[in-house]
């Protein structure tokens, strides 16, 4: 149940027929990882957090750099050099003291994420490279767990909703082996990012948790496996539906 203090807290919230009283408690029960506290990661675990999630695992291993400050706006200058993770867990408990905070600042690996994989009830992606995103959404198909994953590089974002049981493939589907060396030659260090391109994507993983959490049902969520393309220059929306790929080493 929740108390007066929490009433008042979320009480914006529960004026929401979507959410209400069952759905803040839905969230309060609930258990998020979230892998990386940079662009993306920044903006979701501030409004998770905010929302009321009863416990926020955040796994970073990176230290804060001046050039992380253009769109990280978990950080402030003074913290430079400083572990992300420590920072992020400190300001989240200030932010919501009803929240548990578990940080990981260990370079994240495959024991690693099937360690904490395992207990949580969905995993928002928000690293910055290929081999950790093939390497939790392989833990997410092991352990049969729910995965939001986005990115986003110059004024361009994407996000997609990757569902147990694999109906319309995973995200090795999407993007095979065979093309990880050039995608990870596309990122922000060498291709550029605006700041609310990315924050704006990360928004929308903390969204889209909340109401997968919520039980709230949406084109989004009724259509698994759709890659939603956001560009930040025109604001226009495409999509694409992802199929299995039925030689698929992680989900087939």
């Amino acid at each position: 149940m929740l108390d007066n203090n929490s009433f008042l807290r979320y009480s914006r919230q529960l004026l929401l027929d979507e959410i209400g009283l069952n759905g803040q408690t839905l969230l309060s029960c609930s258990t998020v990882l979230v892998v990386g506290l940079g662009g993306l990661g920044s903006p979701a675990v501030l409004y998770l957090a905010a929302a009321g999630i009863g416990k926020l695992i955040i796994a970073d291993n990176d230290k804060l750099n001046i050039t992380n400050l253009q769109r990280q706006i978990l950080y402030n200058t003074n913290e430079i050099g400083k572990l992300k993770v420590n920072l992020a867990q400190k300001k989240l408990v200030n932010l919501n003291p009803d929240g548990c905070y578990i940080s990981l600042k260990d370079k994240i690996n495959n024991s690693y994420l099937d360690k904490y994989v395992k207990d949580v009830n969905l995993v928002l992606d928000c690293s910055d490279n290929m081999i950790t995103r093939y390497n939790i959404n392989s833990a997410c198909v092991r352990h049969n767990k729910p995965l939001i994953s986005a990115s986003a590089t110059g004024f361009d974002g994407q996000i997609i909703r990757i569902l147990p049981p694999w109906e319309n493939g995973c995200y090795s589907c999407l993007f095979p082996d065979l093309n990880k060396k050039t995608i990870d030659d596309k990122n922000c260090s060498s291709f550029g990012i605006l700041g609310p391109v990315v924050g704006l994507m990360g928004t929308l993983q903390a969204l889209e948790a909340i109401k997968f959490l919520c039980n709230i049902t949406t084109p989004m969520s009724s259509n698994q496996g759709t890659l939603w393309l956001f560009n930040g220059k025109y604001l226009t929306w495409k999509n694409l539906q992802l199929s299995k790929n039925p030689l698929c080493p992680v989900c087939a």
